[in-house]
């Protein structure tokens, strides 16, 4: 092995887990194929006692598996993050899949070359393991929900050096969703937001944004599948959990993204939804620009999102306290056979 590849840093792999047998191996599979030397590298799961085979994919791929007696995903990557070694840390879930083997490597690169930005983040690429709706939320929309994409600011090209593209948010917005789904930080920014302690993935981001760090990388054409969920009424439902976890981390640190600035308030975004004119108008615009009929899914799933929100605000009152309530709430989810 190169003696380049050998001065490497470590890198730790971040996952939270319950019951993923279905996609574990597929994400576990895309690090292993990593160019990064698999010496430098540790995958940690925060697993909340999965019923499943998750634990033995985990095993079969040399991860280190926690223990997760928390009540939300966000707790588990905080306890992954405890024990972690690495100077770089990568956050996954289960339901995402590298798309490059050179993707580590190239960011962990980049990031050392450019210590203004605050972390890389991941494109989000088609595979054919999604179907198109799955597709549609991932590579058209990125944010994986109408109302969430609407409320998100343009993120601007800045610079490009090769593979390297650098990216910040116009004006003072901090209105947009950074941090899941292959996103890469130095471990020494999260210590300086002390994510050790208040994790929550969009937050850390917002916190390294408001402390200076405005710009942040991506790996041209490189990031993750992510296999987020397959069919509308899944969609519904995840939307209904979505909705019940954020509830319950806004109780803890009532940060929210979405109060930075947005270009549309949860309001008007709401409203666009369920009035069918705007999501009709982005349709067809979506079909003229980009020639992809994928985009035939916005008005359902505008439809979709308000009903799963709708449905995981009501959850939420009705059962707010029940700690066991994020964990029954889990959509199953799968790679399209």
């Amino acid at each position: 092995m190169p003696s380049s590849l050998e001065n490497l840093p470590r890198v730790s792999f971040i996952m939270p887990t319950l019951n993923a047998e279905a996609l574990l191996d597929n994400v576990l599979a895309s690090i292993a194929r990593q160019t990064y030397p698999r010496g430098k590298m540790e995958i940690i799961l925060a697993d909340a006692y999965s019923q499943d085979g998750t634990r033995a994919i985990a095993q079969k791929y040399g991860a280190l598996v926690l223990d997760d007696n928390g009540k939300n995903m966000e707790e588990g990557k905080r306890l992954a993050l405890q024990h972690a070694t690495g100077e770089y840390i990568v956050f996954v879930d289960a339901d995402n899949e590298i798309t490059h083997p050179d993707y580590i490597e190239l960011a962990v690169k980049a990031l050392a070359a450019n210590p203004q930005a605050l972390g890389v983040e991941a494109y989000y690429l088609a595979s054919p393991k999604m179907s198109s709706f799955c597709a549609y939320l991932t590579a058209l929309l990125h944010i994986s929900d109408p109302i969430c994409w609407l409320m998100s600011a343009n993120p601007k090209l800045i610079a490009r050096d090769g593979e390297t593209e650098r990216w910040a948010l116009p004006g003072n917005s901090f209105s947009y969703p950074l941090g899941a789904n292959g996103f890469v930080y130095r471990r020494a920014d999260l210590q300086s937001v002390q994510a050790n302690e208040k994790f929550q993935d969009t937050h850390v981001a917002l916190f390294l944004m408001k402390n200076g760090k405005r710009e942040w990388l991506r790996i041209r054409g490189r990031g993750v599948h992510h296999y987020y969920i397959q069919t509308l009424w899944k969609f519904v439902q995840k939307r209904r959990r979505a909705t019940v976890h954020f509830l319950r981390v806004q109780e803890e640190m009532p940060v929210n993204w979405m109060k930075e600035k947005p270009p549309v308030p949860l309001w008007l975004a709401t409203i666009y939804c369920v009035t069918f004119f705007g999501p009709i108008f982005h349709t067809l615009r979506g079909l003229v620009r980009d020639r992809d009929a994928r985009w035939l899914w916005h008005l359902p799933a505008c439809l979709g999102s308000v009903l799963g929100n709708a449905w995981g605000v009501w959850t939420y009152q009705q059962r707010g306290g029940d700690k066991t309530l994020i964990a029954e709430l889990q959509v199953k989810q799968e790679l399209k056979k």
